[in-house]
């Protein structure tokens, strides 16, 4: 993702009392400005530069094996991963968990520039700071000496580190609700890590990352023919006693984790078939888990004390905390996904197969963000329609009936793109915008400037709810809004993701932030691969002036707020830097 540099400065507000007001006053309070941007430190402590990589002293580390591209399991084309049921589901092994791993949360390569060596990894992050943490409930692996209970993935090892031994019968009753072959997944958020270099947008960035990670983790496990759903039913106290983020003595005098989410996934290939209870087995699927049984099963042994990622924190981000408590989750929810209605109603809207033909596995493992555009690769209408294409959620359907990754996403999309096209073949540069819930074209029109033509996009297919606002040269607006960054007007497109936002916090509640970060981070993931199949590449853009997008199209007061903005187009690369492997500081087993 593309840096900033943050300048100090001070405000002084009095805090609110009500959850969605603080969040609300944190939003406002960490906008950039023409004239201003948000706290931050104003310069990068390299001595206390946080560690990227999380381990537990004392927890017993499992180490995965570590696979050549050819070995089995054989990555499916990037293309058969977006068709229902075209990719054969794959058991819960040691190889297929090392698999997915390596595909969703694992390092995929290392930079390096004279003396210095970097890691990336396959889920892309704010300034490559990487704040998400992973976790896995597990029962008993073939192939693994996994005991059942619960795992942190640690990257740098390609291997999974005991935090929680729990009894198999433990282990079975939590993942009784769901289908056979399930297992559970976590993230947590260090905000430190983010808040390190960019202050008190941080919250922000973590967020996105979050999102992110859920498309990876998502999308790793279409590889294999495993599905996913959020469990979003559950209370945050929950998550994070299953997790252990609230295990004080675990984390004493270091960096505390947020916990996030919880998801379940399962290994059940066609989702017509006996896994999910068309047989017989399953008929619905609960996105939550009973508290009673969470807390019984966390009086286990734990294992494990939390290194320390930095000597010093130079500033502490008091809003920071009040932001992370004034949008967690406290109530639980009864949610339930039926399977029996995946796919039964229809299938996706097939779209022309992308032109490389590669394997998912290759597009992940080369994803990377570009630093810099050449201002002059343009890309194929065909091409930018597949691409909205792909991220139409197609809420309209039954969850589990949706494109993936839009199956996890258990809501209807917030999220709708104003698009500045610079180079798209057979497009006429100017202003676009895509509404993803066609259902809300006419609330969205009513937020803005009135002058806005709406017009039908030229050869657009027919489903793709994409609009021409305004007609002209967008690169210099692009690259002004986007903090003066270049790569937003060298970009053959990009975008500001605006999200319903006041409205949605007053009617769902504070906890409805972070997910709006979610969905844009999601939704950035998407085009991320999307980009790299299309042989160009993307980059996500934190950095923008909040207000001065809105005025683009004159949104009215919060009713929607831009949260993340990205750039696709023809990359340049830095001769200077190095690529080497992930992993050949670890044997081969």
């Amino acid at each position: 993702m593309a840096t900033e540099i943050p300048l100090y400065h001070e405000t002084i507000e009095p805090v609110p009392t009500d959850p969605v007001d603080r969040v609300i006053r944190y939003h406002l309070q960490t906008k950039h400005h023409f004239n201003r941007y948000a706290r931050a430190l104003g310069y990068l402590d390299w001595a206390n530069q946080p560690n990227p990589f999380r381990r537990f002293e004392g927890a017993p580390l499992v180490s995965l094996p570590l696979l050549k591209p050819d070995d089995e399991p054989i990555s499916p084309t990037y293309d058969a991963i977006y068709q229902p049921g075209v990719v054969p589901y794959q058991p819960v092994t040691a190889r297929t968990l090392s698999r997915f791993f390596e595909f969703a949360l694992a390092l995929s390569a290392w930079k390096k520039a004279g003396e210095s060596e970097w890691p990336l990894r396959s889920n892309p992050s704010s300034g490559n700071l990487h704040p998400t943490e992973g976790y896995v409930l597990m029962p008993q692996i073939d192939g693994l000496d996994l005991r059942p209970g619960l795992y942190h993935y640690a990257p740098k090892e390609h291997g999974l580190e005991l935090r929680g031994e729990f009894s198999a019968e433990q282990v079975a009753r939590l993942l009784a609700p769901f289908p056979p072959g399930a297992f559970l997944l976590g993230l947590t958020s260090v905000h430190w890590r983010e808040a390190w270099k960019y202050g008190e947008r941080a919250f922000r960035y973590c967020n996105h990352d979050v999102g992110h990670a859920i498309g990876s983790v998502r999308i790793a496990a279409a590889t294999l023919g495993w599905n996913m759903a959020l469990l979003e039913g559950m209370s945050q106290e929950t998550v994070a006693r299953l997790l252990g983020t609230n295990r004080a003595e675990d984390f004493a005098e270091v960096e505390p984790e947020h916990p996030d989410c919880l998801a379940v996934m399962w290994p059940s290939g066609d989702v017509r078939g006996e896994g999910l209870g068309v047989r017989g087995s399953k008929k619905e699927i609960p996105l939550f888990i009973d508290p009673g049984v969470v807390k019984e099963v966390a009086q286990c042994t734990w294992y494990g004390k939390a290194n320390k990622l930095s000597g010093e924190h130079g500033v502490h981000w008091d809003i920071i905390d009040d932001v992370a408590e004034a949008s967690w989750k406290m109530q639980p929810q009864q949610l339930i996904v039926s399977s029996q209605d995946s796919h039964v109603q229809g299938t996706p809207h097939p779209l022309p197969l992308t032109p490389h033909g590669f394997l998912a596995g290759q597009i992940i493992r080369q994803r990377r963000s570009a630093v810099s555009f050449d201002g002059k690769t343009s890309i194929s209408a065909a091409t930018f329609f597949r691409m909205m294409e792909r991220v139409m959620p197609r809420a309209d359907r039954p969850q589990l009936d949706r494109p993936m990754p839009w199956d996890v996403w258990p809501y209807e999309p917030a999220i709708h793109l104003l698009i500045f096209v610079h180079r798209v073949e057979g497009l006429t540069p100017g202003l676009y915008f895509l509404v993803r819930d066609p259902k809300k074209l006419s609330p969205i029109q009513q937020s803005m400037n009135s002058e806005l033509t709406w017009s039908s996009t030229p050869n657009c297919p027919d489903d793709l709810s994409l609009y021409w606002l305004l007609e002209g040269d967008a690169k210099k607006l692009a690259v002004q809004v986007s903090c003066h960054q270049d790569i937003a007007g060298d970009s053959a497109f990009s975008f500001g993701m605006l999200a319903e936002f006041e409205g949605r916090l007053r009617e769902g509640g504070a906890w409805w932030y972070p997910r709006l970060f979610w969905e844009s981070g999601l939704l950035g993931q998407v085009l991320y691969l999307e980009a790299e199949a299309a042989g160009v590449r993307a980059t996500g853009i934190g950095c923008f002036f909040d207000d001065p997008v809105h005025e683009i199209v004159s949104v009215k007061g919060l009713s929607f707020q831009s949260l993340y903005h990205f750039t696709i187009g023809g990359p340049v690369e830095d001769g200077r830097l190095i690529t080497l492997p992930p992993y050949s500081h670890r044997i081969n087993i």
